[in-house]
């Protein structure tokens, strides 16, 4: 398992902000101290800037955090200070802003941070003011949000998503446009060749796919797929494996249906565990939904299709049977089967674990792309479609939900991941730029 990929640790220059002639100007230094240490204590890699107060620091600054390449900046304001300062700093490192004015009746760092934002408003630099106390648990919680929003930029705009065979004929929503992918979100598309991959996989050896495959039965209640179908899918799997390091993937997708449903399930199963999504259908943007998810939540995601509502406004959601085992009920009653409708190769058949969740939904549109996201709360499912179901129920009727998938014009695939996380993801929206739409649910 590779810890970095299930971690989102933001990396933060921590500074002070000042103006020596000001009322509290003398406690610049302790409260840059004090944020740096808060910040560390709370999950961020905090770079440490110092004070900044005259334009050759404000440029000394911003070099530093260049060359540190760090996800944002972070900013303790105790008193008025220049607005060129960080507008200096920002030519040489154009990343988000979080400033941090703190009360004082006489000191203007209030007035100096409105100063500053109304400047950065205009120049579409992302940025939040937070006021109050360093240790107010809102403010905390809110500087967190916005500081994890701008690492999943970060790792965004630099992830390779492969691509394998093509996307499905029918499924026209799951096709990439790549230049706006990039600029709008930031991953670069990595195409796979498919019939090298799976040339490839014939050439693995016998002894070491039948070693995964020993495996894969070990950790299941009960295998009903035979021994070459087995053998087969773990080949794949390591095929795949070698793809992703050699291309150094931090997702895939592969255009499995119909031809391949079977051979590739237990490897996403396998790769979503190492920290590598692999979403179904040749859908790029499903991969790239996996993986910001699996970022935000620090484990695997379901990568699944919205079917029909039940009782208690819920949802049931699944796939053929490519998740994660960490992602059952109950890990007792795993099954390795064969696909639906092919009755082929091998899957992992289970219900989804319960819990409170978080979906995205990511698509292209001609001016952009559009992401949309809803939080719920996972519940028990019975096995109601051959796969991994997981029922979601939300606290708004199911029926204004449906409408508002029609009319927004959402794709069928949602990927879903354990725990809350809206709000860091409206965080990563608002900085992405303007050709990306956070879409509204009426909430």
């Amino acid at each position: 398992m590779k810890k970095e990929a299930f971690e989102l640790r933001p990396r933060i220059g921590v500074g002070a902000l000042s103006s020596p002639l000001e009322v509290g100007a003398d406690q610049a230094a302790r409260v840059c101290d004090d944020l740096a240490a808060l910040l560390r204590g709370n999950g961020c890699e905090a770079l440490d800037l110092g004070v900044v107060d005259t334009p050759e620091r404000a440029v000394a600054v911003g070099r530093k955090l260049a060359e540190a390449h760090v996800d944002a900046m972070c900013f303790a304001v105790p008193c008025w200070f220049e607005d060129y300062l960080v507008l200096d700093l920002l030519e040489e490192c154009g990343v988000p802003i979080l400033l941090r004015p703190l009360p004082g009746m006489e000191t203007g760092a209030l007035c100096g941070t409105q100063q500053l934002t109304c400047y950065l408003k205009q120049l579409d630099v992302p940025f939040q003011s937070t006021f109050g106390d360093l240790g107010d648990a809102d403010c905390l919680r809110s500087s967190l949000v916005f500081l994890r929003g701008a690492a999943l930029k970060s790792r965004l705009r630099r992830a390779r998503i492969g691509l394998a065979g093509n996307r499905i004929n029918g499924m026209t929503h799951t096709s990439p446009n790549e230049f706006m992918l990039k600029k709008a979100i930031g991953p670069r598309v990595v195409m796979l060749d498919l019939p090298s991959l799976l040339q490839r996989a014939t050439e693995m050896p016998e002894t070491e796919a039948r070693e995964h495959w020993d495996a894969m039965c070990g950790r299941a209640a009960a295998c009903e797929v035979s021994d070459a179908d087995g053998v087969d899918s773990m080949r794949v799997y390591g095929a795949i494996r070698e793809l992703v390091e050699t291309h150094g993937l931090q997702a895939l997708t592969i255009g499995c249906y119909p031809h391949l449903m079977g051979r590739v399930c237990l490897a996403a199963s396998l790769l979503a565990d190492e920290g590598i999504p692999m979403a179904c259908e040749g859908d790029v943007h499903g991969a790239i939904g996996q993986y910001l998810l699996q970022l935000l939540t620090a484990g695997p995601t379901h990568n699944t299709d919205w079917l029909d509502p039940v009782d208690d406004e819920s949802v049931v959601f699944t796939h053929c049977g490519s998740g994660s085992f960490s992602l059952a009920a109950n890990p007792q009653e795993i099954r390795l089967g064969s696909v639906r409708l092919m009755g082929q190769g091998a899957c992992a058949l289970f219900t989804g674990r319960t819990g409170p969740v978080t979906l995205i939904n990511i698509n292209a549109c001609p001016d952009g792309y559009q992401c949309a996201v809803l939080e719920g709360e996972a519940i028990p499912t019975d096995m109601v479609f051959p796969g991994n179901p997981t029922r979601v129920r939300f606290d708004q009727p199911v029926s204004d939900l449906i409408e508002w998938i029609h009319e927004e014009g959402l794709g069928h695939h949602w990927m879903i991941g354990y725990g809350h996380v809206a709000d860091e993801i409206r965080a990563w929206t608002r900085m992405a730029g303007q050709n990306l739409n956070l879409l509204k649910n009426g909430r």
